[in-house]
């Protein structure tokens, strides 16, 4: 892992600055592969939506407040995007977990998705926090032709994105 690249003070936890692993990736970049799992561990790719838009929802952990609100947000609002448009929240959190999750909380709009085996989607995406196997809070939408056409990286972990804006980028 020597030649990932680390990315200080983009993010803060809790007030205090982290360091991002991975590149810094812009609106209009291709939007990279990744490869993560779904509550059985089948292996689940950024490339199985080709020709659709994708809005990506990082949250560090489903079992914390703001990322409860995240997910069930993004998964009330799914049903009212337009036809074409896929929506998933990935965490560092267990299959597992994911699942006693989305029972509970009545998640079933969504793909929710764990980046716990490879770190891909973190790694790729330039949100995974050094040393906490975490991933930082960020929103992306990825369009049908595979180009980023939004991205948000929380600038504290712990605050809420902007839905609205991120809503308005897959309309």
């Amino acid at each position: 892992m020597s030649d990932t690249i680390e990315r200080e003070n983009v993010v803060t936890l809790q007030g205090n600055p982290v360091t991002l692993l991975g590149p810094d990736l812009a609106v209009g970049a291709s939007a990279p592969d990744f490869k993560v799992v779904d509550s059985g561990f089948a292996p689940v790719h950024l490339s199985d939506f080709r020709g659709k838009t994708v809005l990506i929802s990082a949250v560090p952990s489903l079992d914390t407040g703001v990322c409860a609100l995240q997910t069930k947000r993004f998964s009330e609002e799914a049903a009212a995007l337009p036809e074409g448009v896929e929506v998933l929240t990935i965490s560092m959190d267990l299959p597992f977990a994911q699942s006693r999750f989305c029972e509970a909380q009545k998640v079933d709009g969504i793909k929710v998705l764990s980046d716990h085996v490879w770190h891909s989607f973190g790694e790729a995406y330039g949100v995974m926090i050094k040393g906490m196997g975490l991933l930082a809070r960020s929103v992306w939408v990825v369009d049908s032709d595979g180009r980023i056409a939004y991205r948000e990286v929380v600038p504290e972990v712990t605050d809420h994105p902007d839905y609205e804006a991120a809503l308005a980028a897959v309309r």
